[in-house]
């Protein structure tokens, strides 16, 4: 029998972090490789049942901090322990944790940051700290992976690395588990939308990078034309008092439903007529393969690597970064022509099959791991 490769992950951030190598486990060949997770706090064991030959829990929190030294011990000991023959750390933070504590220790190292912290809204000394991090890291890794086009350009522009140590996988969602799932779990007069209403929606934390306060502006000008209009925003954060404030000043409270943190993310877009990310940046958007999914319009915010993704007026509508005026304008635009969303839905759904699907994601990660 074929000896199997050894992956050792290691991971800090949950949430979008979490939910991909889930799924990269889940269609990475079980004949080929063995896995091993090293995670931090925020990760449930149970999630990983049946993915995961080994699965340790360390304590990695995100700031950077005396925890640090502590951490890259324990992730050291535990590279020992399993002595694997590929380490790969998932996002920035446990991507210096980790490879710090492999350095002289025999084996190869793949880096994914997930979206580079350098590329967020923060101060010029944030931005210059987290790029020097990135640059006296890069040497202690064989490869690095970058979920679009637009990261990969990124480490480029900033002198990150040599080109070579670079590729490209694109991010995928799960098709199948979506298809085979349960459809309809939730309705709109669970949250007191008419049958008749058109809504307008979004997944993601109500924080500055998804801009939340973007999409409510966008709302009050859609609300003022449309006037059975309701909207849904999928997610919770520290923006939402302030959220609700706006939406309460300018009197439309009854028409905007927040969620909160919800499991079933899918269940709420099925209810969209429209589905919105403006994100201010955005490493990928995996929002957007999963509102193509589940089959619906897109408009989405012309940034970073999401026209990796939407091609305006193809498979979605983009508009200018803070653009409330624009964004309403494209969402209206669907309101009022059928023809316009029925092709954006078709090429959608032809998109995330042909080169959004995660079985592609393994498949190529798969390649790299027996190219090392």
């Amino acid at each position: 029998m074929m000896k199997k490769i050894r992956i050792l992950h290691v991971a800090q951030a949950a949430g979008g972090v979490d939910r991909y190598i889930r799924m990269l486990l889940k269609y990475l060949d079980k004949e080929k490789f063995e896995n091993i997770l090293v995670c931090s706090q925020d990760f449930l064991e149970e999630d990983y049942r049946g993915l995961v030959d080994s699965f340790e829990r360390i304590e990695m929190t995100r700031a950077i901090g005396g925890n640090d030294l502590k951490a890259i011990k324990e992730v050291r000991n535990l590279i020992k322990k399993y002595n694997p023959d590929i380490v790969y750390a998932h996002s920035s933070k446990a991507g210096a944790i980790a490879r710090v504590a492999d350095i002289g220790l025999k084996n190869y190292c793949v880096y994914n940051p997930h979206g580079w912290a350098f590329n967020m809204r923060c101060s010029a000394k944030k931005k210059a700290i987290y790029t020097a991090i990135e640059k006296i890291a890069a040497p202690f890794c064989e490869k690095i992976i970058c979920i679009s086009d637009a990261e990969r350009q990124s480490a480029l522009d900033k002198k990150i690395c040599k080109e070579d140590k670079l590729q490209v996988i694109f991010n995928g969602v799960d098709i199948e588990a979506y298809e085979n799932g349960v459809h309809g779990a939730v309705k709109r007069e669970d949250l007191n939308i008419p049958d008749d209403a058109f809504v307008v929606g979004m997944v993601g934390r109500m924080s500055p990078q998804k801009a939340p306060d973007v999409f409510v502006k966008m709302a009050k000008q859609v609300k003022e034309k449309v006037l059975n209009a309701h909207f849904i925003i999928v997610g919770n954060g520290n923006q939402e008092a302030e959220i609700r404030k706006y939406v309460e000043d300018n009197g439309f409270s009854n028409s905007l439903h927040i969620t909160g943190w919800v499991d079933n993310p899918m269940s709420y877009v099925e209810l969209f007529d429209v589905a919105c990310l403006l994100s201010r940046w955005e490493g990928f958007g995996l929002a957007l393969p999963e509102y193509m999914m589940a089959s619906k319009p897109i408009v989405a915010s012309r940034v970073d690597a999401i026209p990796n993704i939407i091609r305006d007026g193809e498979n979605g509508l983009l508009v200018g970064v803070d653009d409330a005026t624009g964004a309403s304008k494209a969402v209206l635009q669907i309101y009022q022509d059928d023809e316009l969303k029925n092709r954006l839905v078709t090429q959608g759904m032809e998109d995330v099959h042909n080169r959004f699907n995660a079985r592609r994601v393994s498949e190529e990660h798969g390649k790299l791991f027996e190219t090392l």
